[in-house]
């Protein structure tokens, strides 16, 4: 019974539906998070508001600059989306059984689908955080520049330089980051509730976009500085002792970039690039549940499940 509700169906067309939608969003905000991701891996380049930046990257580096390394992080974000919109959903089926959902029970499946989503998808989010910086002009005099001519070359150079342990650069921060997209959809999911309370029916776009942006600004500012943590890791080029526990090293390299991070720029440089992630991520979530809700609303439809097996969802 329990492997129908993880291989079913309907979890599919749900994780289509997220996977569709986040594709198309964050190509709309693509901009926006190269300006964040610079922000935060740039330690010399000044905190200005996102159309500077912009402006500036488009500047030095030439129109098409801001839209570097999109294949990468579309085909990470697609591959990323598919897994948790899968896992989450058949893992809910399978414990809810037909029963109405509560927050706690979101966020544990939320967090338990985050974990799975990691370790499936962390070379991917390595090799793209690579690609996307790659011939960028640094303040910071620091930074190797590196030449890999695609996704498949970033994957055999990285293995080949720096071990294959190093695709999964940043994974501790990253599943500690497991609740950004459970606080995320815990409050996505009880929003949603609170407005069918009258009655099961579809929510216009206007709610899932309001109810999508709030529950991504809520996550987002709470996890911001494991988010520059894990950025600057992926990119591979802070060097750290190497510890005989791999799970001691990865606590000491949080806590001594955090406190770096502190210490040069203060508290908020833990939130450097905070107006530039949330205005892309907040943007992005919002477009990216509209779509999901209507890709999803409109499958169902086609394969003929009743409306209000979708509506009470």
């Amino acid at each position: 019974k329990m492997s129908s509700e993880v291989f079913s169906y309907e979890s599919l067309v749900h994780a289509v539906s997220g996977a569709v939608g986040s594709v198309t969003a964050m190509t709309v905000f693509f901009p926006l998070d190269t300006a964040r991701l610079r922000l935060q891996v740039d330690e010399n380049r000044k905190a200005k508001s996102t159309p500077a930046i912009l402006a500036e990257i488009v500047k030095e580096e030439g129109f098409l600059a801001p839209y570097r390394g999109w294949f990468p992080v579309i085909c990470s974000l697609c591959c990323s989306n598919f897994v948790y919109f899968y896992c989450f959903h058949s893992l809910k089926a399978s414990w809810l059984k037909g029963k109405q959902s509560v927050p706690s029970t979101d966020l544990i499946i939320g967090i338990a689908a985050g974990v799975v989503n990691v370790l499936v998808t962390t070379p991917l989010w390595v090799v793209n955080t690579r690609l996307k910086l790659q011939g960028s002009k640094f303040r910071n005099a620091d930074i190797q520049p590196t030449n890999y001519s695609g996704i498949l070359d970033a994957f055999l150079q990285i293995i080949r330089d720096e071990s294959v342990g190093a695709l999964w650069n940043g994974t501790f921060p990253s599943l500690l980051l497991v609740l950004n997209p459970a606080i995320q959809f815990m409050i996505y999911e009880g929003l949603k509730r609170q407005l069918k309370r009258g009655g099961p029916r579809e929510l216009s776009s206007f709610e899932v976009f309001i109810i999508g942006a709030v529950a991504k600004a809520v996550a987002t500012t709470v996890t911001y500085p494991l988010q520059t943590i894990q950025s600057i890791l992926r990119f591979g080029q802070f060097k750290d002792a190497t510890d005989a526990s791999k799970l001691l090293s990865s606590l000491r390299t949080i806590k001594c970039l955090l406190v770096n991070r502190v210490r040069k720029y203060g508290i908020l440089g833990l939130f450097k690039g905070l107006e530039a992630k949330l205005l892309q991520t907040v943007l992005t979530a919002a477009l990216m549940f509209i779509l999901y809700e209507k890709i999803a609303s409109c499958t169902f439809r086609v394969m003929g499940l009743s409306t209000n097996h979708y509506k009470k969802r």
